[in-house]
């Protein structure tokens, strides 16, 4: 059967059909049964879309959305507060934008679970489970991907500019529910997304030639071969032509086509370029946006790194939640802003925070989620929950509850195991409007 694949797209694939080896059809993995919702009995969706920021290494909610001005000078660290907009709270002084548009936001400062390494924080916040040796779950992308499908010709799950690790992918799902990574930065001069444009010497015609001989060699090869894989990868080809073909679906990924004074709004730098990429894409049609930015593995100097990192990430993301606000997207666009863990309660010898998954903070905003609240608290040293403890399933499941999907439903594993999109979940009620 692998061979039969092989000779086929060894005879014409899409990367013949342009001439330069394009790669959508690899990348662009949806199939067309999932191309309308599906119906949830008593579960309304408030979020047409979700954009998913995530900072990897494990961001110091100390550092950020969860300071402690009076823990002694050894929990608290050396950075000062800003005042937020919400009466009586504050942010750290990472955060002066951010802290403005906090009546956007509910910031969870009870998250938690057990797992202090990477690999293992990392699944947990991307997929609602713990990680497991006999089994990987899917990310939320690819559930929603599986669940929801594509809208206007564009891919349902989308991770600027690159998928960010092993668990933003299908887990046990097919294949064809994978993310479609940009493979630039849309920050990079000359930026263009990998794989969308046809190259030259290749116009319209010849690419409606190519499909049409594509299409006969697909007919030759199905009359053959009764094979759930084979009828996949016609899948994929049928839409990566259509995202190659559709005007809009291209369109959406052009960020030149945005103002200047937008672009430096929010910031010429790869935080806000991806955040207002991933604006354009939502607005398009996009179910799903993973963006990544940053490195916060900080054990060492964590004052100077975050001195450095912070501005670009409170620029973006402040200009984010306001433009979506005026645009009248942010009802309807699910925004949460995750790591995977967060830091050791006290600053360590080397001037930096060590890893600490038994509290940290997440942030959310729109798609029904209540405006303008703490949610939850760590207790005076951050060191654990004080009331309100949050876990990953719980938070899953309020997402997912969120954009209409019932967390609890089963999805097939291999060896039609039915398996949970997330087990023993709840939705926190307290957490949307």
């Amino acid at each position: 059967m692998r061979s039969s694949l092989i000779d086929r797209r060894g005879f014409l694939t899409v990367g013949a059909l342009a001439g330069s080896g394009i790669t959508l059809a690899d990348l662009l993995r949806v199939e067309s049964a999932q191309a309308a919702p599906k119906a949830y009995a008593n579960v309304e969706a408030k979020a047409k879309s979700v954009i998913h920021i995530y900072l990897p290494g494990g961001i110091a909610h100390q550092e950020s959305f969860d300071p402690k001005p009076y823990a002694p000078i050894e929990y608290r660290g050396e950075m000062g507060v800003t005042n937020t907009n919400i009466p009586g709270e504050v942010f750290s002084e990472t955060l002066p934008r951010t802290a403005q548009v906090a009546d956007k936001l509910t910031v969870v400062r009870s998250m938690s679970h057990g797992e202090a390494a990477h690999e293992r924080g990392t699944h947990n916040m991307f997929t609602g489970y713990r990680p497991s040796p006999a089994l990987v779950f899917p990310s939320i992308g690819s559930v929603v991907s599986h669940e929801y499908g594509p809208r206007n010709n564009l891919p349902p799950y989308v991770c600027i500019p690159n998928q960010p690790n092993e668990y933003a992918s299908t887990g046990y799902l097919s294949s064809s529910f994978a993310p479609f990574s940009l493979g630039a930065d849309p920050a990079s001069g000359g930026f263009k997304v990998r794989d969308l444009n046809l190259p030259d010497g290749v116009d319209d015609a010849r690419f409606t030639r190519r499909r049409s001989a594509l299409e006969a060699v697909n007919e030759y090869f199905a009359a053959r071969e009764k094979s759930d894989a084979l009828g996949a990868m016609n899948t994929f080809y049928d839409r990566a032509y259509s995202l190659i073909s559709s005007e809009a679906a291209r369109e959406a990924f052009n960020i030149d086509a945005e103002s200047a004074e937008i672009r430096d709004a929010y910031g010429r730098n790869e935080a806000g370029q991806r955040m207002l990429m991933a604006r354009r894409l939502v607005a398009a049609g996009v179910r799903l946006v993973t963006l990544t930015y940053g490195g916060w593995d900080m054990h060492n100097n964590i004052v100077p790194g975050m001195k450095s990192s912070m501005p670009a990430l409170d620029q973006g993301f402040a200009q984010l939640i306001n433009d979506l606000d005026q645009q009248g997207l942010l009802d309807e666009t699910l925004v949460m802003v995750s790591s995977e863990f967060g830091r050791t309660p006290k600053i360590n010898g080397n001037a930096g925070r060590d890893h600490w998954p038994k509290v940290f903070s997440v942030v959310l905003a729109g798609g029904g989620i209540t405006r303008g609240q703490i949610y939850g608290a760590s207790n005076a040293t951050a060191s654990e929950p004080e009331r309100d403890e949050i876990g990953p399933a719980d938070l899953f499941t309020t997402v997912y509850y969120q954009l209409g999907i019932i967390a609890d439903k089963e999805l097939m594993a291999p060896g039609d195991r039915p398996i949970e999109i997330v087990k023993g979940g709840e939705v926190r009620k307290e957490l949307v409007a």
